[in-house]
């Protein structure tokens, strides 16, 4: 929550990374997996579990119904994609993928619609989370990057 309350607002397309990232020369640097036509698959830079990723369109909107069809579809591709890939790099038992609609509704970036997808394992949450605020996780964001890129 505290991530959340302090998020910066992103309502000008300046201030979001969404629309910063892709505009980079290095999409490693960037942690950008892979890219469409109109959205792409980014490593989530505060991860829930290793693997945890974001697919976003490049235009800046805020809103799932504000999506063109073209927008949409290749972001429904990307989260498939991304499933193949997980499963291949990381082999999870299930996976979390939704979007936050609002910042009420949990969205630090409320003024670009993302979705996220996040590998799940059986017991991969304990005490650590809830009692020392600490995620425990056992890969840096270079790592998964190696890992999952070839797999797009």
């Amino acid at each position: 929550m505290q991530y959340i309350d302090s998020a910066k607002s992103s309502e000008e397309p300046d201030g979001c990374i969404f629309c910063q990232k892709p505009q980079g020369a290095d999409d490693e640097d960037a942690y950008i997996l892979a890219r469409a036509d109109n959205a792409f698959a980014i490593l989530n830079a505060y991860p829930y579990n290793p693997g945890h990723l974001m697919i976003a369109p490049f235009r800046h909107v805020g809103d799932l119904a504000e999506l063109l069809a073209k927008e949409a579809a290749d972001a429904h591709a990307l989260i498939q994609r991304s499933l193949v890939a997980l499963r291949k790099a990381s082999n999870p038992d299930g996976f979390n993928v939704g979007l936050n609609l609002g910042r009420v509704a949990g969205a630090g970036i409320p003024g670009h619609v993302h979705w996220h997808v996040v590998p799940r394992w059986n017991g991969d949450t304990n005490y650590m989370t809830v009692v020392g605020e600490t995620r425990v996780l056992p890969e840096l964001l270079g790592q998964t990057y190696a890992k999952l890129h070839p797999l797009f």
